[in-house]
């Protein structure tokens, strides 16, 4: 069964064409970063518009590429939340549309529950059950997963989430958009030790994260460092002589105290629920030295780490068509309802 899917939660147009018995077809991804770049994030109503430009130009390009035609779809999957709703509602009527028109069904599909299934995409799959650290901009959750649609919240940020406090305290070092990749980019200049930040939430027990006063602690040494808040002038009358390194520094301590606060939080998690398998997805599980810590954590724990490859990690279509195919193999159609679920927890869906 060939299934097109639809990514258009956020700023990236994702488009996939998954086979479930041949696997992945093709994929197409166009990124909005340049449309945003100016105004140093995302822009809801520019996202919005720009994927009406290119949502159905993308399927129709990727169709050709791969020597298909609409006919040959046979489902459509498009994300219905969470995440910006007049993003969300242009994929969602698009891909109902497309459906309707083409006399095929077509589900809607959680956007976390693509990032936690995208590692099904590789030839290497992680078995039921595991431990699902899912660490995008706007989220950071521990979920104990038993099978598809059967997921337990164990721990979530209460917050900041892991990907916010790293673009936010990129924008307080300066940084261009976008800002969370910048800021590990330059976090591989940094010197140990220079800055010493907190682990949040470690000193108690429970599974929840907290970001938030982290990015206040690198706030406070960025003003301390003589580093003005908004950008590249200072409050002082000149700018330190080793600026750049005094950025690299606060990067690298900053990077370093998320990556060790996630990974105390994941050894619990193991260790509460005696899983020894770990997922890691989202655009945060594209950073170097969060899969590095990670791979110690779980060698010491005698367990396995799976995470997608890169190019999955962040928001794109095919892990969309990978989920949509399988609960379309399920639950077949759904009705023509169109809706956008903006707030929308993964625990509402039904299991498989």
């Amino acid at each position: 069964m060939l299934i097109l899917g639809i990514e258009s939660s956020c700023d990236e147009t994702g488009i996939a064409l998954y086979d479930t018995e041949k696997g992945l077809v093709g994929h197409k991804l166009y990124s909005q970063i340049a449309v945003h770049a100016d105004y140093g994030g995302v822009v809801p109503e520019l996202a919005s518009r720009d994927h009406v430009r290119k949502t159905i130009p993308l399927i129709s390009e990727l169709l050709t590429e791969c020597d298909l035609t609409k006919q040959d779809i046979e489902g459509i999957a498009f994300t219905a939340g969470p995440g910006l709703v007049g993003a969300l509602m242009v994929g969602a009527c698009i891909g109902r549309s497309m459906a309707y028109g083409l006399g095929i069904p077509a589900v809607e599909v959680h956007h976390m529950e693509g990032h936690l299934l995208a590692p099904m995409l590789e030839d290497e799959r992680p078995e039921f059950p595991f431990i699902a650290l899912l660490v995008s901009g706007g989220h950071t959750q521990l979920v104990e997963v038993q099978g598809i649609g059967q997921y337990k919240i164990l721990g979530e940020s209460i917050d900041d989430a892991a990907g916010e406090a790293f673009d936010k305290t990129a924008k307080l070092l300066g940084l261009d958009y976008p800002d969370g990749p910048m800021l590990a980019k330059l976090a591989e200049h940094g010197t140990p030790g220079v800055f010493k930040f907190p682990r949040p939430m470690t000193d108690r027990p429970g599974l929840d994260f907290s970001f938030s006063g982290l990015k206040t602690a690198a706030a406070v040494a960025i003003r301390g460092a003589g580093i003005h808040l908004s950008g590249s002038k200072s409050d002082a009358t000149e700018l330190p002589e080793n600026i750049d390194q005094l950025k690299a520094d606060i990067a690298h301590a900053f990077q370093q105290a998320v990556v060790d606060t996630i990974a105390i939080k994941c050894r619990r998690a193991v260790e509460q629920t005696g899983i020894k398998t770990l997922v890691i997805a989202g655009g945060v599980s594209a950073n170097t030295e969060l899969r590095e810590k990670l791979a110690q954590l779980m060698a010491k724990q005698r367990g396995n780490v799976f995470y997608p490859r890169h190019e999955f990690c962040t928001d794109n279509g095919a892990m969309i068509a990978f989920a949509g195919a399988q609960r379309i193999l399920s639950q077949g159609d759904q009705n023509l309802k169109v809706k956008a679920k903006p707030r929308w927890s993964i625990e509402e869906l039904p299991k498989l």
